[in-house]
């Protein structure tokens, strides 16, 4: 039975509290009555702790879905993470492109370009995905669990202690509320009482609030000391994946001296020279100067004995005195358009060579082509 009284007395005096905080609220809220205002810094500190709090909670979500773009995947870890378990391991868009690429190259044949191509491409992408997995792992230990860390644990005690500063102020207003409507000397001694009692608890909860918010200073200068390490994880998984495709790129540029293109085309003839990579003018202007002779072999190259006329399709300023100025339309004996050409431009021109009296003279790989037209 003295059990059930306490907890029946217990129960009755917490409705009452809850009552007489509900009461003060609402006048407050009706301007029927005054309301304690903490003090500016306790103020300023409250603001700067949820400020800190939402700007948190977004750069945490952003990051995840930077780091993760697939919903289903983070609804996955999430869910894996709550039940304290290890999320299984799964092949990232990268790594499974590159799984493709392999697959495929293997059969279209390692030996043609585009599937030698499609191999290399496949390896480097597998290994930007490796890349990918190492930032996901270090960024997730090193930024996104401390900003977790601070949303579930640091600001939940500061949310706790706030809302125990605000019950304590709607105590102590309620009390000073209370002494303002006594009116008989017994009751206005018990109610100075009761507000000594608590203003003390106020101000105890306010110091207490105050110490916990302060500490959001520190919190700032963790969180820069995490941003530093999500900031340098980035720059090396970045700096890793241009490693990977700059060596990518040098290894696709050797291939159309090294292989033969799929459709089983022959790749274009090098120009015979003795020492040189530059084509002069003499060379150029020369009774006996090397010129393409028919289209129909259009990479046969042939010692012409007399004087052949091409028309120059594009302009050209000379780099030095060893080449010739051109301008569009102009004539010259064997005159031509100097310019650089990638493969692929290569082919397309040989493809061009049928449909017009346009012809190719692709010179050696260290060589850029030249394009013009033969009139004479």
């Amino acid at each position: 039975m003295n059990i059930m009284d306490f907890n029946v007395k217990k129960l009755a005096a917490d409705a009452g509290t809850f009552l007489s905080r509900a009461v003060q609220f609402t006048e407050e809220k009706l301007g029927q009555a005054e309301k304690t205002e903490l003090d500016a810094h306790l103020e300023n500190l409250l603001s700067k702790a949820e400020c800190t709090k939402i700007w948190t909670e977004k750069i945490m979500k952003q990051t995840e879905v930077l780091l993760q773009p697939n919903p289903n995947a983070r609804i996955e870890e999430f869910v894996y993470e709550k039940l304290d378990r290890k999320a299984p391991s799964r092949i990232n868009n990268p790594e499974l492109l590159g799984q493709y690429m392999i697959d495929a190259g293997t059969e279209f044949g390692p030996g043609t370009a585009y599937g030698n191509a499609l191999i290399k491409c496949g390896e480097t992408q597998k290994r930007i995905g490796t890349a990918d997995r190492e930032l996901i792992q270090t960024s997730a230990l090193n930024f996104l669990t401390p900003l977790r860390n601070f949303i579930e644990g640091d600001y939940k005690t500061i949310a706790k202690e706030r809302k125990l500063l605000q019950n304590k102020r709607l105590d102590l207003d309620a009390a000073k509320t209370r002494l303002k409507k006594a009116k008989a000397a017994e009751t206005r001694a018990s109610s100075e009482q009761e507000l000594r009692i608590t203003q003390s608890e106020f101000d105890r909860q306010a110091e207490i609030t105050r110490l916990l918010l302060e500490g959001i200073s520190s919190t700032h200068a963790h969180h820069l000391r995490c941003l530093n390490d999500f900031v340098e994880a980035q720059m090396t998984y970045y700096a890793q994946c241009y490693q990977y495709m700059l060596d990518l790129q040098k290894q696709l540029g050797s291939f159309p001296s090294n292989y033969h293109s799929n459709n089983n085309q022959t790749a274009v003839a090098p120009v015979p020279s003795a020492s040189s990579n530059v084509i002069g003018s003499s060379a150029l202007t020369s009774t006996s100067s090397l010129v393409i002779t028919s289209p129909s072999n259009l990479t046969d190259l042939k010692e012409c004995g007399g004087s052949r006329r091409a028309r120059v399709l594009y302009d050209y300023d000379a780099a030095n005195s060893t080449e010739l100025s051109l301008l569009a339309d102009e004539n010259k004996g064997t005159g031509c358009k100097w310019r650089s050409w990638s493969w692929e431009d290569m082919q397309k021109m040989k493809e061009h060579r049928t449909k017009s009296n346009s012809f190719v003279y692709p010179g050696r790989s260290s060589l850029p082509p030249y394009f013009f037209e033969m009139i004479a």
